[in-house]
């Protein structure tokens, strides 16, 4: 079988190349994937998939399928958007590798949809939005998208190739300091100072630091400070990223950080206003067993260059899904670590000879370990045990 998939995989080349060619080209910020959300459902379409398109309310996700829809379910999942702000006209650009992503995600599915025998399950692609902003797929989670799947496989581009990713949860917090505007000079006693309260916010941040575990990230920006020098602003608002390795504690060090902004308008008299200004995101959970599987057909399609480290890579919308469905995401490395997702430089890369490369053999293995799933029922009896054991030691 591992030679037929191989040739499938040499027969469907142009098309995976095609895909990122096509995405890194056509780069569009998250839920604007209008250009590459349709080309990929398209090609699915086209290829003899059954297609949902848009899906679940969202304009730019979709799903398709091919095989048994009966059958056991494995999921590939596909990342189109890009990042904003590169070059000198700071337009989006894809220095995140999505259009590597999604053409790992199609090209599998294409592979696996020309096997000669049938395949015993169903493989599904999900087109994912807003990775990097919003993260639908939590959005897509709590719309029953995932209820009827059995295994989820990604990997993304990185500096290293590592199956032992870790993501942080995560926590988008907004708050809205409202007080009273006066002139700056003439009577700043008449007014309520909103951006003093944010400034107060920070310094309680800054403070609470010395009083978190190591694996806590705190970080802001301050989007509305006032208009003009000589007015108190009657509006302020910041933005804070609030991170930590697991979503219990990361709740515990959210309300202590919302705790700082309730504080600082008690102090300046003003009033706040506090919201998730994206979806918040749980810790990646990688399931062994399914890690020990791709480790095994990586390195039968030629890649074993694997890094026993830890690699963090920040925070993704993965993790929700990982915490609901036994989940396998790793990193390839590419450009010999001269450059990481989400610099300018690393656009060098995730569209080169060398990604083209891997796109290739990655789409290889993942079409192997869903036919190892597909035949022998007892990889996702097992992975599905530790995903069990997994839930119990974290509600314990």
């Amino acid at each position: 079988m591992s030679s037929e998939i191989k040739a499938m995989d040499e027969k469907s080349r142009d098309e995976m190349i095609g895909v990122s060619n096509f995405i890194f080209r056509h780069p569009e910020l998250g839920d604007n994937e209008f250009a590459g959300s349709a080309y990929l459902a398209d090609l699915l379409g086209k290829s003899g998939f059954r297609v949902q398109y848009p899906y679940k309310g969202l304009k730019t996700a979709f799903r398709a399928e091919y095989g048994n829809p009966a059958g056991k379910k494995v999921a590939f999942l596909a990342e189109y958007d890009a990042l904003p702000g590169y070059g000198p006209q700071k337009k989006p650009a894809h220095a995140c590798g999505h259009n590597w992503i999604a053409a790992t995600a199609v090209g599998t599915a294409l592979i696996l949809s020309r096997v000669k025998e049938p395949l015993g399950g169903c493989v599904a692609v999900i087109g994912t939005p807003a990775e990097e902003t919003v993260g639908r797929k939590v959005d897509l989670l709590e719309a029953g998208a995932f209820d009827d799947i059995d295994a989820v496989f990604q990997m993304h581009l990185s500096k290293t190739t590592t199956l032992n990713a870790r993501a942080l949860a995560m926590d988008p917090w907004k708050f809205e300091f409202f007080g009273k505007a006066s002139h700056a000079a003439a009577c700043p006693f008449q007014g309520i100072n909103a951006l003093d309260a944010v400034n107060l916010t920070f310094a309680g941040v800054g403070a609470l630091r010395q009083q978190v575990r190591p694996d806590v990230r705190i970080h802001g920006i301050i989007p509305d400070g006032g208009d003009a020098p000589n007015v108190i602003p009657n509006y302020a608002s910041c933005k804070f990223y609030v991170r930590a390795s697991d979503r219990a504690y990361l709740d515990e060090v959210s309300e202590k950080v919302k705790n700082c902004a309730r504080g600082s308008a008690l102090m300046t008299g003003a009033r706040v206003k506090i919201s998730r200004f994206e979806n918040s995101f749980d810790e990646l959970r990688m399931n062994p067993v399914l890690c020990g599987l791709m480790k095994e057909n990586l390195a039968q399609c030629g890649i074993r260059d694997f890094s026993e480290g830890p690699e963090l890579i920040g925070s993704t919308d993965i993790g929700n899904v990982s915490r609901r469905v036994p989940t396998f995401y790793g990193n390839i490395g590419v450009g010999d670590g001269k450059a990481g997702t989400h610099e300018e430089a690393f656009l060098n890369f995730v569209d080169s000879e060398e990604a083209h490369a891997k796109l290739l053999k990655v789409a290889e293995a993942f079409a192997l370990s869903a036919l190892d799933i597909f035949r022998n029922p007892g990889y996702l009896e097992k992975a599905k045990t530790e995903f069990e054991k997994e839930e119990g030691r974290n509600r314990g």
